[in-house]
């Protein structure tokens, strides 16, 4: 049976892009804010909206008992809750469920699994997935690690267990190398995570980041909507993603989402859920699953013509998927910039209120974002503010588009990405599509350095 009412434990454009999906399936919904987001536009168009605290996230899209209050009084019968916060708490799905409501996400046992990195390459590798050369745990002594090297050679990488976003993560590229960056990725790992424990893998010096969308219901049945090459990082945060990768012949495409596809049946997993990989000199190698919606879930969707909430809604009820992998005919090509509240050049965050927003159109053009004419954007929060995703029936009429949607894209009163992106379309490796994940930081250098 369908859900009456859904609440979003979330903020800015995933709110209301989950608000949307919801109502096109006829669903009520309630949006939970802080005080920072009292006219937010997900908060505006909601059928209901509850204040859950003040603008840190730790007092209000943090705060579990608020939540689980809010969802309560509404009477809501689910709770979707969206990109980050608590989208990967395996406590708070715990928590949802047992407070009678349904969580929209896989299960609790899942995202534990999947979200301890170690213990995910281990459940990963026993259902036969590649994964990189490394230590088979965490590594608790510098003599361990030097172990560890001896059998996979170096460069390595020392990579916080519990981490994500570049953070507790160092290379070594000698033995010379490996006591300072053991040090200094335990030290960062314990201030970001309150966790020092550290892995190592081996180091690829030039790898893609292609990742593959998998939906699967409570039925066994389990579907792929192609991978996604999100390669343009800028200190491992996703800055341009796309869909299908450039660096992908057809086999290798069809072998990867398989593959994907193949483990999350073996999981028992459901919902919708991401499996990353490294790909390079032909081979892939998992590094971590992602068990939430991505932000760039929309390249999926203008390629498939999927509504992933709307599926990722569905399956929450229990519903079979209504089509097998068969049916899904992958068309054209699509491109996302990632656009923040960030200075272009120093990437210093730009809150402020928005003196202008003019979107881009046309044929094969799609926005999501939450702003407005006169809306303030908060300091509390990730900079994302806009996402402009374009298709074409092939990538150089994606590019082609992309430039033009840019060059109409109008955002005033605060400092944007725009420049950036308008720039990176222009380069000739993009346009190549000749680049891997250290691609955009060893441009940005060059530019820097001629400026300088």
């Amino acid at each position: 049976m369908m859900f009456e009412k859904v609440l979003i434990a979330n903020r800015g454009e995933i709110a209301l892009r989950i608000h949307r999906a919801c109502r096109e399936m006829g669903i009520s919904t309630v949006v939970v804010h802080s005080t920072a987001d009292a006219d937010g536009m997900a908060v505006r168009l909601a059928d209901e909206s509850v204040c859950i605290g003040p603008p840190p996230a730790r007092d209000s899209y943090l705060n579990i008992p608020a939540i689980l209050s809010a969802a309560t009084i509404t009477g809501a019968d689910a709770i979707h809750p969206g990109i980050g916060f608590l989208a990967e708490n395996a406590r708070f799905a715990e928590m949802v469920e047992e407070h009678g409501f349904v969580f929209i996400g896989p299960s609790p046992e899942h995202i534990r699994i999947m979200g301890d990195k170690i213990e995910a390459k281990r459940t990963v590798k026993e259902l036969g997935l590649p994964i990189v050369p490394g230590s088979d745990g965490p590594v608790e002594t510098l003599d361990e690690a030097r172990a560890v090297a001896e059998t996979v050679g170096y460069p390595l990488l020392v990579k916080a267990a519990a981490g994500g976003g570049g953070r507790g993560m160092k290379v070594a590229d000698t033995p010379d190398d490996l006591a300072s960056a053991y040090s200094l990725a335990r030290s960062e790992s314990k201030a970001a995570f309150g966790d020092s424990a550290v892995y190592l893998e081996r180091y690829l010096r030039r790898p893609r980041h292609i990742e593959v969308q998998i939906l699967a219901d409570t039925h066994g049945n389990v579907v792929h909507f192609g991978e996604r090459d999100c390669s343009v990082q800028r200190r491992h945060q996703k800055v341009i993603e796309e869909a299908p990768s450039s660096g992908l012949n057809a086999a290798q495409r069809s072998f990867v989402g398989e593959l994907a596809a193949k483990t999350a049946r073996q999981l028992g997993y459901r919902g919708v859920g991401t499996f990353e990989f490294l790909f390079e000199d032909g081979e892939f190698f998992f590094i971590e699953m992602n068990t939430r919606l991505q932000v760039e879930h929309p390249v999926s969707e203008m390629i498939s013509g999927v509504d992933l909430v709307r599926e990722q809604v569905r399956v929450a009820t229990g519903a079979p998927l209504d089509y097998d992998q068969s049916a899904i005919r992958f068309q054209g090509h699509a491109i996302e910039c990632r656009i923040n509240a960030e200075n272009p050049q120093t990437f210093t965050p730009s809150p402020g209120r928005i003196a202008s927003f003019h979107p881009p159109g046309g044929l094969g053009v799609r926005v999501d974002s939450a702003l407005y004419d006169g809306y303030l954007v908060p300091p509390h929060y990730d900079s994302l503010i806009a996402k402009l995703i374009v298709h074409g029936t092939t990538r150089n009429e994606c590019l082609m588009r992309l430039r033009r949607a840019l060059e109409e894209s109008v955002i005033e009163g605060v400092e944007t990405t725009l420049p950036l992106h308008r720039w990176l379309v222009g380069e000739t490796d993009f346009i190549n599509g000749a680049y891997d994940i250290r691609w955009l930081e060893h441009l940005l250098a060059d530019k820097a350095k001629g400026q300088g």
